[in-house]
């Protein structure tokens, strides 16, 4: 029995489930020969055209930039660098509409093209061959190269982890209607695309590789067969067209029979899958040292009286390619960017186009209806029947409707491609695929909520737990130093000079508040007449200061009465010249100096002393002489 490797080999194809076959309106372009897109009179770069983060802006504005000169600079994460797509002047940077279903605004850089188209120094690289896998990595990194199928994803990242790959597979199906841009690129470029292919083939050094295209681009398919001629290592498998076959998952499981894993990517088992508008910007970048700043989009619809091919520069608006194949917009007109299974009405025509813009769709009211209202699902299952992933659309639409996410994602809503087979096949005209992207964005947002309010959780705890650890830090340095002071207290005899201070200035509180409470009970005791046992309080701080105030006042107002309640007291009142003869009297009674001047000082003091004493008293005798005659005029008249 033949090994799923031999079968593979062998040619081998095994059917898609699921799937549909809507018109397919590919000859309008396919026959054609690509166009060159003069450039417009201005660019709009949007800094983000990939699956990531956004890069780190270089330029400014009022800059003169060239062709291929970076605007951006990848950071970490997955980031790619923009690039100018031609040379002239940066005349402003700020929030633009772009290539989205929403019609977001992100930040974007206008360039007015100078016409000159100058480039920035290249260093080619024919032989590639001789360089490291490392080095072909970055070129291709810097190269800012998306994948160019429509999802966006950074080329670099699927390569740069892998060594020793089972099958290399390159997307060659382009599946879906309308949609001819890798088909002309194909009949174009064959042999650039197959250069493509051995850069990514050195990079990952591939058990097999395959190249994977429908049945329906016979001109395609010739010339990958010339420019495969007697290579043994290359693979062509050639299948019935059925939408959506193009998709990743579907196309592995036609080509080797393989389901990648519910939740997972083609890389967890062993599998590479590169489109081919991809390959061939791989092959620009690293032979020609040309950045990803252009790509093939098709221009088509009943609205369009020549539909075609172009080769356009990234940046340019739309408006720009409709005129150039001759837009006649009719009534209520929509502009698709993408085909009319996938993509997605445009809110403007001045929305630029970027890296993974493939088609440019303008069709007439009856070529594309517009969605009618929606009716009550009938349950009948079509959308089952065609869903290529197997699910149950049905069930994931009650749901996404009823915004239950935990039944959504119990039903594999992640494994949904948004294929649209679903929508198109239903009877009600229930837009299916809108709900599911909805219930997507909304579980997103959930999702990164709780990631948020984890980070939250672990700051605080973090914090938490950096505070208890000061805290017992502290109190580990506190213990420490307790246990050093009393080594030294020990050390020196058990004298502690700081608990003696404390001690001394406690018993020193203690006397002033004794004595304060003290005094307040013999205040307390003259004021009632009692013996002062009742019990008081004693008083501390600020009121046994005034206390001590007024008693010191009282005090001296008893002695001025009692003075002037005994005129009879006897003071001795010295003259000046007494007083002066007592002082020097003092001084030569004093044989030594030092006594002799306190003996000076106090005879001093008490001769100012006298003299303050004898004016008091010389004024009191007279206000009494004074009083004297009052008195016996008072008395004879009563």
């Amino acid at each position: 029995m033949e090994s799923l490797f031999e079968q593979v080999e062998n040619g081998r194809l095994w059917s898609l489930p699921g799937g549909i076959h809507p018109p397919s309106h590919k000859e309008h372009t396919s026959a054609q020969p690509i166009s060159q897109l003069p450039i417009p009179s201005q660019l709009i770069v949007p800094l983000k055209q990939h699956i990531g983060v956004q890069g780190k802006l270089l330029v400014s504005e009022g800059d003169t930039v060239l062709k291929g000169q970076p605007l951006t600079s990848p950071v970490q994460g997955l980031s790619l660098p923009v690039h100018a797509p031609t040379s002239g002047k940066i005349s402003k940077i700020e929030s633009h509409p772009i290539a989205h279903p929403s019609a977001l605004s992100e930040p974007c850089i206008f360039i007015e093209p100078d016409g000159e188209d100058s480039w920035v120094d290249r260093e080619p690289l024919p032989h590639y061959k001789e360089e490291t896998p490392e080095f072909l990595v970055e070129k291709i990194k810097m190269a800012g190269i998306s994948g160019l199928g429509g999802a966006g994803f950074p080329a670099y990242v699927k390569s740069k982890s892998l060594r020793n790959v089972n099958y290399l597979i390159i997307n060659a199906t382009e599946c879906e209607p309308y949609i001819t841009a890798d088909d002309t690129l194909i009949q174009r470029d064959a042999q650039a695309i197959i250069q493509g292919i051995d850069i990514v083939a050195s990079i990952v050094n591939p058990n097999m590789i395959i190249i994977g295209i429908e049945d329906d681009k016979p001109a395609a398919i010739e010339c990958l067969k010339l420019a495969c001629d007697h290579r043994d290592d290359i693979h062509i498998r050639v299948f019935p067209s059925k939408y959506p076959s193009g998709g990743e998952k579907q196309l592995i499981n036609i080509l080797t029979g393989q389901q990648v894993p519910s939740g997972g990517i083609a890389i967890d088992i062993g599998i590479l899958v590169h489109n081919i508008g991809t390959l061939h910007a791989i092959y620009k970048a690293v032979v020609c040292d040309e950045p990803l700043i252009s790509r093939i989009v098709t221009v088509t619809g009943g609205a369009v009286k020549s539909p075609q091919n172009l080769e356009v520069l990234v940046g340019t608006p739309i408006i720009e390619l409709l005129r150039y194949c001759d837009f006649n917009p009719g009534k209520k007109q929509r502009v698709i960017m993408g085909g009319p299974m996938m993509g997605f009405t445009l809110a403007s025509t001045a929305i630029p186009v970027v890296k993974i813009s493939n088609c440019i769709l303008a069709p007439q009211i009856n070529e594309l209806p517009a969605p009618e209202n929606e009716m009550e699902c009938i349950r009948c299952s079509a959308c089952a029947d065609v869903c290529p992933v197997k699910l149950l659309p049905q069930q994931l639409f009650w749901y996404s409707r009823a915004k239950d996410h935990a039944e959504v994602e119990a039903y594999n809503l992640k494994d949904c491609i948004e294929c649209g087979a679903c929508a198109y096949v239903c009877p009600s005209e229930i837009p299916l695929v809108q709900y599911y992207r909805v219930a997507k964005a909304e579980i997103k947002a959930e999702n990164l909520e709780k990631q948020l309010a984890e980070k939250a959780k672990e700051r605080f705890e973090a914090r938490t737990a950096r505070l208890e650890r000061d805290t017992q830090e502290r109190e580990e340095k506190q213990r420490l130093a307790s246990e050093k002071r009393k080594q030294a207290l020990a050390k020196s005899g058990g004298k502690n000079t700081v608990a003696d201070a404390l001690a001394r200035v406690k018993a020193k509180k203690a006397k002033q508040a004794a004595e304060a409470a003290g005094a307040n009970a013999d205040s307390n005791a003259g004021a009632d007449g009692s013996s002062g046992s009742t019990e008081q309080k004693p008083l501390t701080g600020a009121a046994a200061a005034i206390f001590k105030a007024k008693e010191r006042k009282r005090k001296q107002a008893e002695a001025a009465e009692q003075q002037d309640s005994a005129p009879e007291a006897k003071v001795e009142v010295k003259t000046e010249p007494e007083a002066q003869v007592e002082v020097e009297q003092a001084q030569n009674d004093t044989p030594d100096p030092d006594a002799q001047k306190a003996a000076a000082k106090k005879a001093a003091v008490a001769a100012v002393v006298a003299k303050a004493r004898a004016k008091k008293l010389a004024k009191q005798r007279q206000s009494q002489d004074d009083a004297a005659p009052a008195s016996n005029e008072d008395g004879q008249n009563r």
